[in-house]
């Protein structure tokens, strides 16, 4: 199943995607006499995506008596605005690590957290911030938490999972480079977290491990590489950091990038994932 939010009348609602077809949530619940809930962050909170996800296994055709949205016409938004955590992953491919001269960690992964602030949606543009003159983006497997997750071992990892997505995140590389200590300044300029267009949920994918993830620059491949070349791979990252503190439903962890590409003004960078729904956006330099 895929669900993504979508924009109408000015708002952001949830909405499921079937091939090129939308379909709101809120229209859904009208038509045919559900009540889930309508915004995707609600949804996923609520457990109600458990039982969408079963709903739709089983009557996904009762969506024919519904009005419906052309995919290509829909304005896409984030998944949603306001996580509790945003969990990212640096240098989890040892390729990356090349890119900066470091040395990939080997024992423990090495994490950082971002504001919600920096959260954006599809074709929403990113700016390259003034204080930064090289700054790079990196497309990333996405995790969604699905429910409350504590202390969980790696085979138990993937029940609490909703489902994966697709990231561009964004790095000041060149404030980073100043200290190791600057990294979370680094990270947390507005528009530095890009996410969406759908969420694909984890029984649409028989193997995370065997997604390929590529970093695109203006329509041409900078890097790509296969998930399971990570250092920590997805199970890993999720008990890892149960271990540290309570993963919530709507809980993002980014898996770490293949290659970051350096970013400029008029710039447009994308994330694919085979099978998933590329996330794009144009970039603007703030100094331009």
């Amino acid at each position: 199943m895929r669900l993504a939010t979508v924009k109408v009348d000015g708002l952001e609602k949830a909405a499921i995607v079937t091939n090129e077809k939308v379909y709101v949530i809120e229209k859904v619940n009208e038509v045919l006499g559900q009540s889930w809930k309508t915004s995707l962050f609600e949804l996923i909170q609520s457990g109600q995506l458990s039982e969408l996800k079963d709903w739709y296994t089983t009557s996904s055709s009762d969506l024919e008596k519904v009005d419906c949205l052309a995919k290509a016409e829909v304005t896409f938004g984030p998944l949603y605005r306001h996580p509790r955590k945003i969990w990212g992953i640096g240098l989890n491919y040892v390729e990356h690590a090349a890119d900066l001269s470091e040395v990939a960690p080997n024992t423990e992964p090495a994490s950082f957290m971002k504001p919600d602030t920096t959260i954006i949606g599809p074709h929403d543009t990113i700016l390259i911030p003034h204080q930064s003159e090289r700054t790079t983006a990196e497309s990333e497997l996405g995790i969604i938490i699905g429910k409350e997750c504590k202390n969980v071992s790696e085979e138990e990892a993937i029940d609490y999972v909703a489902g994966y997505t697709t990231i561009i995140d964004m790095t000041a590389e060149d404030i980073l480079q100043r200290n190791p200590r600057y990294l979370t300044r680094s990270k947390s300029f507005d528009t530095f977290f890009s996410f969406g267009p759908e969420l694909v949920t984890a029984d649409e994918v028989d193997d995370v491990n065997r997604l390929v993830v590529s970093t695109m620059i203006n329509g041409s491949l900078h890097r790509k590489n296969v998930v399971s070349n990570m250092t920590f791979r997805p199970w890993n990252l999720v008990s890892f950091h149960s271990k540290v503190m309570t993963l919530l439903p709507g809980d993002i962890i980014s898996t770490g990038t293949p290659g970051a590409v350096v970013i400029r003004d008029g710039d447009v960078v994308a994330c694919e994932i085979e099978g998933f729904t590329s996330l794009v956006n144009p970039v603007k330099d703030l100094k331009k």
